[in-house]
């Protein structure tokens, strides 16, 4: 299935049944009272999460969305049937945003989580709820109340607790495939990978996390140069950067490409650069010992975490990987300062 992560799509609630003008006639009451039945609530289109989905691209195809209209009302004070409700899945990390505003009105996160889009129209009453001493025989009804409609920008945010991020060809894709069951594409040249790709890195003792390949970002992206504005947003999310560096073409082009990552992520948001960042120096499997050693010691002058790896063969992954999940779980649990200031 194709990778999408905005659509626009138009929901239509049902509307209301008409309530019911009528009047009792049975045998031996020959002036029987209203008896009209309430109109139906026309059913609603409601937003299902469904972590089975990563892509929006269902919406590429199905954008409108009705839901059924209530029923009349009948005599006898029968009301008339609900209209049924639409299910509508999206992927977790679907933000909604009204289209003709551009607020946002839902965030949606959570499995399972549910989102009314647009409610139902309420039924009319029949007649027999304005029966009244002084006009014990109304011979009027509602009708049932319009369904809401909207139009909608849906646009998703994946959700991951490590974000990949570096120049193309920097060999994020063979990490997300030496360290998960993701299988991304992987070639020798750049923008191979042109989506984002999530995998789940399991550890021992059943503990995991979910590390997203975010394609790779060249100078400008964040003005849309490349795909930066398509998915610089994917990392918005993640909890830990893992900035990989590909240290096999030397000190200067490494360093250089470091910052002009770390350039273009504060030009799309300035607090992209306060989480929680990992560098890491790929392909040492292929770069020169004393490029290695100046390119260490550069980066442990941003005081920031440094690991030395290769995706390709292995060495070294597994100890970055734990060293990811104990970032992961810092970030998630709250701190003991936080936890004093509840106390108190």
């Amino acid at each position: 299935m194709n990778f999408i992560d905005q659509a626009e799509i138009q929901v239509k609630a049902g509307d209301g049944g008409a309530g019911c003008v009528s009047f009792r006639r049975e045998k031996y009451v020959p002036k029987g009272g209203p008896d009209g039945g309430d109109g139906g609530a026309g059913g609603s289109i409601v937003f299902r999460v469904d972590t089975g989905l990563n892509t929006l691209y269902p919406f590429r195809h199905k954008k409108r969305f009705q839901a059924e209209n209530g029923k009349a009302g009948r005599n006898k004070k029968q009301h008339g049937r609900r209209g049924r409700d639409v299910s509508v899945r999206v992927p977790p990390g679907t933000i909604v945003r009204d289209l003709e505003t551009g607020l946002v009105i839902a965030d949606l996160t959570a499995p399972g989580q549910t989102w009314t889009a647009a409610r139902g129209g309420d039924g009319g009453r029949g007649n027999a709820r304005f029966a009244t001493s002084t006009n014990q025989a109304p011979r009027y009804a509602q009708p049932g109340r319009p369904g809401q409609e909207r139009r909608l920008l849906l646009e998703l945010k994946l959700l991951a607790d490590v974000g990949l991020v570096g120049a193309p060809n920097a060999g994020k894709s063979t990490l997300l495939s030496r360290v998960s069951g993701a299988r991304p594409k992987i070639a020798d040249y750049p923008f191979t990978t042109i989506v984002p790709h999530l995998g789940v890195v399991e550890l021992a003792e059943e503990r995991s996390f979910v590390m997203a390949d975010i394609p790779g970002l060249i100078e400008g992206a964040h003005q849309g140069a490349g795909m930066g504005l398509d998915f610089l947003k994917h990392v918005e999310r993640t909890s830990v950067l893992l900035h990989l560096v590909d240290a096999s073409q030397g000190m200067e082009h490494a360093a250089a490409t470091y910052r002009m990552i770390c350039g273009e992520l504060e030009s799309f948001h300035p607090s992209l650069l306060e989480k929680s960042r990992v560098i890491v120096l790929n392909k040492i499997d292929i770069a020169h010992e004393e490029e290695l050693q100046r390119l260490e010691k550069e980066f442990f002058q941003e005081g920031l975490d440094v690991f030395m790896i290769s995706a390709y063969t292995g060495h070294g992954v597994s100890m970055l990987c734990e060293h990811l999940y104990s970032k992961v779980i810092s970030r998630q649990r709250p701190s003991a300062d936080s936890l004093e200031a509840e106390e108190d």
